[in-house]
């Protein structure tokens, strides 16, 4: 039996469904300037912005299936484009703005991209008309501007009434066709398309809004990525499923983020670990301004990595805003589980699981875990990908019938709440133990001069792999002391095959595009030096 089309399982139904009960609400708050003066963006206008899009992309020849690569930062066409897309029964495949152009020609080419929209003053945008795609005509690429007229206008429109007068209406797909490709990192060679489904993120940006109670009074924090799975869901998708409004920040900095926050008047931060130690520093150094914000903002959302426990509770302190921790992957649409408000905040954990999704935690010989027994994490339910791109080996190693791999150990006490303990891939073998890196590092976060901190194995002929910590103190620390004090505080605290041989000390962390730093470019500095 073939499935149902309807309009209503469109993810772009998100944003035609608000626009029609609420057009004149805001939708999208911008940063007018530096300081927290904001523009607005309706509902009416974004959905009007979106349909320019689909009926574009329907004179271009773009239909059903036809991929379209999207690089935008965070501005109001960012979303007016990724809604016309998959209004128009197109794959939307996002991209990093700082792609190079090899990085993005191997997109086009995996994906098969019909088109790609990108942003003036963007590195993609600055190379892509380098690429051999775009260079022989097989991929049509337009480059766009912010515009001096409307913000979210994509072509040149004669006034906001001509705007408003498109109406998106979403074309009707079924629930198992593909909507979004997410490109995976690609810290194990090349990366890989998480393909997901119109059902995949309809069903996790609900579940969002049900676990983090969302209501259309609520002003969403857009720090992050929208490109970037974690953003496009809590901070897009759901923000608009509640009929919230999302402030979108074009560019993190903790001032911008700051007055875009008091400006906006944003009740929910959806934020990153690095994010949050930044913001927790700002309001520190500037006491009036955290007295201000002090009980505004209802909760934060925090994903990507352990939030450390001294930024819990500065955060806490500074502005009384609790911060929930969650897990997720692209290939999960993300969001796996988080901590709720129901059911308590448990710190160390990444929560519960969302509704509609299940998870199993299985030892190396495939049986499932006993409680708090550490394994392999397994997801099933209405989140996980299609499957990756065009790669269908790729897609069987991490496929046990419904069941996902998710490459992270983790445990799951008696009452459901999830830990996870590392990467396995992270996992460092030293004299045949393991050790995982998560453990050291939430040791080395209790010290109050360490900002960030990083450890990973390298190769050693006498242990196999040696345990080192890279570390980013504080401004002010004396690195010569922090270090002593850091390697009592490990022998103290770890075991002595865990505790690391050697500190290096960084005067920043290389981070990936949501925050998350880079292992394997501090590997490779490593080994330089």
């Amino acid at each position: 039996m073939s499935e149902m089309h309807d309009s209503a399982n469109n993810i772009a139904y998100l944003l035609a469904e608000a626009a029609s009960g609420s057009g004149a609400k805001t939708a999208l708050a911008i940063p007018a300037s530096d300081s927290a003066d904001v523009r607005v963006v309706s509902y009416a206008q974004l959905a009007s912005a979106a349909a320019q899009v689909q009926r574009h992309l329907a004179a271009l020849g773009v239909g059903r299936g036809d991929r379209v690569a999207l690089s935008m930062p965070n501005v109001a066409l960012m979303p007016a484009l990724y809604y016309g897309i998959v209004a128009a029964g197109a794959i939307c495949v996002p991209l990093n703005p700082l792609l190079s152009g090899a990085e993005l020609e191997y997109h086009l080419r995996d994906s098969g991209a019909k088109a790609l929209f990108a942003f003036a003053g963007t590195r993609l945008a600055s190379v892509a008309s380098s690429t051999v795609p775009v260079k022989n005509g097989s991929v049509h690429c337009e480059i766009f501007t912010g515009g001096e007229g409307s913000p979210v206008a994509p072509f040149d429109t004669p006034a906001d009434s001509a705007l408003l007068a498109t109406v998106l209406e979403p074309v009707p797909v079924a629930v198992s066709e593909p909507a979004i490709i997410l490109y995976t990192s690609g810290t194990t060679g090349k990366p890989k398309g998480a393909t997901l489904t119109h059902a995949n993120i309809l069903s996790n940006a609900r579940s969002c809004v049900s676990v983090f109670g969302f209501t259309a009074e609520d002003v969403i924090f857009g720090g992050l990525p929208l490109f970037h799975a974690f953003g496009q869901t809590v901070s897009m998708n759901a923000a608009f499923a509640a009929s919230a409004t999302v402030a979108l920040l074009p560019r993190f900095t903790p001032d911008g983020a700051l007055n875009l926050i008091e400006g906006a008047g944003v009740s929910v931060l959806a934020a990153v670990p690095s994010m949050y130690v930044s913001l927790a520093a700002a309001l520190e150094a500037e006491p009036e301004r955290a007295r201000s914000l002090r009980g505004c903002i209802r909760f934060g959302i925090s994903g990507g990595s352990p939030l450390p426990a001294p930024v819990h509770s500065a955060l806490k302190m500074l502005i009384e805003c609790p911060v929930y921790e969650g897990y997720g992957l692209s290939e999960t649409s993300p969001v796996v589980s988080f901590n709720q408000a129901e059911f308590g905040m448990v710190l160390g954990s990444v929560g519960r699981v969302l509704p509609g999704v299940q998870v199993q935690v299985r030892c190396p010989q495939g049986s499932e875990c006993a409680p708090g027994v550490s394994g392999q994490l397994w997801v099933r339910g209405e989140n996980v990908m299609a499957g990756y791109w065009n790669n269908p080996a790729a897609t069987a190693e991490v496929f046990d019938g419904e069941w996902f791999a998710t490459g992270d150990v983790a445990r799951v006490d008696e009452q459901g709440n999830i830990f996870i303990v590392d990467r396995i891939k992270d996992m460092v073998l030293r004299n045949g133990y393991s050790v995982y890196p998560r453990e050291i590092e939430d040791v080395l976060y209790t010290h109050e001069q360490v900002q960030s901190a990083a450890v990973l194995g390298v190769p050693d002929e006498r242990v196999g792999e040696e345990v080192v910590a890279v570390v980013m103190p504080r401004p002010g620390a004396d690195e010569g002391v922090l270090q002593a004090e850091l390697n009592a505080l490990a022998r103290t605290r770890l075991a002595a095959y865990k505790y690391p041989r050697r500190y290096v000390m960084v005067e920043s962390m290389p981070l990936g595009p949501t925050g998350k730093i880079l292992k394997r470019d501090l590997r490779v500095l490593i080994q330089r030096g």
